[in-house]
């Protein structure tokens, strides 16, 4: 229940942030998006019709898909997010907060962003994209990044032609406003870095970690490979820990003052769950 809570109100604030981004800063410049909603918005330039039943009209389809795709609750709640946002833009109207066009797509795209990522947050998506992205990539070579990519170049290359060049660039700008932010709304400034570290002095090391930065740590026992003086095959630990990035110029100096050698290879982690990992507090 209280998980149900969350993606409730993450949802409820990604509709109403969304509504704002749109309503306060892009509408009244004529600027689009990228995706589904960039599609809606310029389909609203150029025919007039309510952009509550673009929305609608354009998202069925990837709501579909992404019941065939995902699951039948993903495209239960991506329906009742897409009809909330379009019930808010038609019912409710945000003032302008600004008629500079830059201000207007930086905090259009930003307002939009941040909407997508709490709508993702709690379990649903406003923007079908990404769905489709997922759908093509299963029969085609392309990721989903380059599914996506393609589109928006095709979205703004349509809207440079159509509306006008200035336009569509200050568009893009909206786009790449409204993309870092869903990501930061996404991932969180506590983004997960995993540590493997290689030291003959892995216990020290493993000391330093669990006690001295209250992390946890797993232990490999592993072989050392070919090195400058031959064959090495003594036995040693291999150290695993998970840390925030915000932790890792701190485990590298601390690790540096045991063993200057030590060999430390880090690569991103989406996510992680249970050990002494810190969880985000809104999950």
């Amino acid at each position: 229940m209280r998980r149900q809570f969350l993606q409730l109100c993450f949802i409820v604030a990604g509709i109403f942030s969304a509504a704002l981004g749109l309503e306060s800063f892009l509408l009244p410049n004529d600027f689009i998006d990228g995706g589904v909603t960039g599609i809606s918005l310029l389909t609203l330039q150029l025919t007039k019709l309510p952009l509550s039943l673009l929305l609608i009209v354009f998202n069925i389809p990837f709501v579909v898909l992404g019941y065939f795709q995902i699951s039948r609750a993903f495209a239960f709640r991506t329906l009742l997010t897409i009809a909330g946002l379009a019930l808010v833009l038609l019912v409710s109207h945000f003032p302008v907060l600004t008629s500079d066009k830059l201000l207007s797509a930086v905090f259009g795209g930003f307002f939009l962003g941040a909407g997508i990522g709490l709508t993702i947050r709690g379990g649903a998506v406003l923007d079908g994209t990404e769905i489709l992205g997922v759908y093509i990539s299963k029969k085609t070579p392309l990721s989903i990044g380059d599914i996506v990519l393609v589109i928006n170049i095709l979205i703004f290359g349509v809207a440079a032609l159509l509306l006008s060049i200035e336009t569509a660039l200050y568009s893009i700008l909206a786009y790449l406003a409204a993309a870092k932010t869903m990501d930061f709304i996404i991932e969180g400034i506590e983004e997960y870095t995993g540590v493997t570290i290689i030291s003959p002095k892995s216990e020290s090391i493993r000391k330093m970690i669990t006690e001295k930065l209250g992390r946890g740590a797993t232990l490999y026992v592993g072989k050392r490979g070919y090195g400058s003086h031959g064959d090495q095959l003594d036995t040693l630990d291999i150290i695993f820990t998970v840390t925030t990035r915000l932790e890792v110029t701190q485990l590298v100096d601390e690790i540096e003052k045991i063993d200057q050698q030590a060999f430390v290879v880090m690569h991103s982690v989406r996510d992680t769950k249970g050990g002494l990992v810190k969880k985000r507090p809104l999950h």
